[in-house]
């Protein structure tokens, strides 16, 4: 009698998506601990012993707007309302660009509606010496800093006194005074580049630190590995930002997580990795502060996952209804962080609904006077524009003889 053998197939996994359009949103399965009750650990704490962090949640402001627990930063009300102006003028800001894109007066915009907290929040944890390597959700940074922000929109026209003479998209912001990094559309390559830069601010002896953004699909990037491998040898000061805002273009998070969290990923490379709540301003201006007091004091990088949420579209080339239910920005259960700051500032008597109300008329007003004064450097259609000879500067230090000679060609063209 012959034994027949049944062997079984294999089968393809394919991650599910949060929703998919038409069909109802469900973040049930997410573990969202209460406020306050994730630890703290020691700076000086080890990847192992930071397992517990990376896979929970940092957050600090309850459902009422109680900052609780270990993690509560000691931010004064002042620099708290502080960051709730940065988030305000930072969404008045997006949602003006918005427009003047869509009404055809700049090419391309990546507004950061619902991540707000991320980058002011972050930035006010920071030194002004401290280098920043950002992706291109992160204009808060330039908020934080005091980046006028008629050069911002000037550099979204490439008018006559875009900073970047035109060569680079909008919204790639660069600024040498602020030790704001130049935005590259090649993702991940700022990892790399930070933990460059922050061993050799350690080498000279330096107090300064560096930061780097990616996105959650960012992540498969090779230099994100380069940059992670280099950091723990060397243990280079830097914080390794990953924002999960739960959306690569039109891939979910779930493809990139590989079933676990974006933080944990540090453990493979013997750093420390803290999971927090990027719509708790409170929560991410503690764990970036902890983060660069572990730097500082030489215990070197650690990476932050920053659990948000993509209200808007990836950039105006994106249709995210053609991915995602419309609804699914209002079903996010970690809320807007704008809204979450306010109401913790009013339950401490600190705000009110009048001021919020007076603030962003005022906010308004000066987008609109931003604007209007932006546009008097030139339009993106009529002009003027930096000259076409300049695309020959700004690449030698003393320039070769045959880009002169093409200069001089081009000169006599036009």
């Amino acid at each position: 009698m012959v034994e027949v053998i049944r062997m079984s197939t294999s089968k393809l996994y394919v991650p599910e998506a949060s929703s998919r359009p038409g069909r109802k949103p469900d973040f049930s399965k997410l573990n969202i601990p209460d406020a306050g009750a994730t630890r703290k650990p020691a700076l000086d704490c080890s990847a192992q012993n930071s397992q517990d962090v990376a896979t929970g949640l940092v957050r600090v402001m309850d459902d009422r707007g109680n900052a609780v627990g270990d993690w509560a930063p000691s931010l004064s009300f002042e620099d708290q309302r502080k960051a709730l102006r940065h988030m305000m003028h930072v969404r008045t800001y997006d949602e003006r660009m918005f427009k003047m894109q869509r009404q055809g007066q700049l090419s391309f915009y990546v507004k950061c509606t619902g991540e707000e907290a991320v980058a002011v929040a972050q930035a006010m944890a920071l030194q002004p010496g401290d280098m920043l390597f950002p992706s291109y959700r992160q204009q808060g940074l330039l908020f934080v800093r005091g980046r006028a922000i008629i050069d911002m929109m000037c550099h979204c026209i490439s008018n006559s006194r875009d900073s970047c003479k035109g060569r680079q998209m909008p919204v790639f912001y660069t600024w040498k005074e602020g030790n704001f990094f130049t935005i590259s559309g090649n993702l991940a390559t700022q990892f790399s580049q930070a933990v460059g830069w922050a061993m050799a601010a350690a080498y000279k002896g330096e107090n300064n630190i560096a930061a780097s953004w990616v996105g959650d699909g960012s992540t498969a990037e090779s230099d994100v590995h380069n940059a992670m491998v280099f950091a723990s040898t060397y243990k280079a000061p830097v914080l390794l930002n990953i924002v999960n805002n739960q959306w690569a273009i039109s891939t979910p998070q779930s493809v990139a997580s590989a079933g676990t969290t974006f933080a944990l990923r540090g453990f493979g490379y013997n750093i420390p990795g803290v999971r927090v709540d990027g719509n708790d301003a409170l929560a991410v201006y503690a764990v970036t502060q902890w983060a660069a007091q572990r730097a500082r004091q030489g215990y070197g990088p650690t990476v932050i996952e920053l659990y948000t949420y993509r209200v808007a579209s990836h950039s105006t080339s994106d249709d995210p209804d053609a991915y995602r239910d419309r609804s699914e920005a209002k079903s996010w259960p970690l809320g807007d962080p704008i809204q979450r700051l306010k109401n913790h500032l009013i339950l401490n008597k600190q705000w009110s609904h009048a001021q919020h109300q007076t603030l962003q008329q005022e906010l308004d007003a000066s987008i609109n006077r931003d604007w209007k004064e932006a546009i008097g450097f030139g339009s993106l259609e009529e002009g003027p524009h930096w000259p076409a000879t300049t695309v020959f500067e700004d690449v030698f230090k003393h320039m070769p003889s045959y880009l002169r000679r093409q200069r001089e060609q081009l000169m006599k063209n036009n």
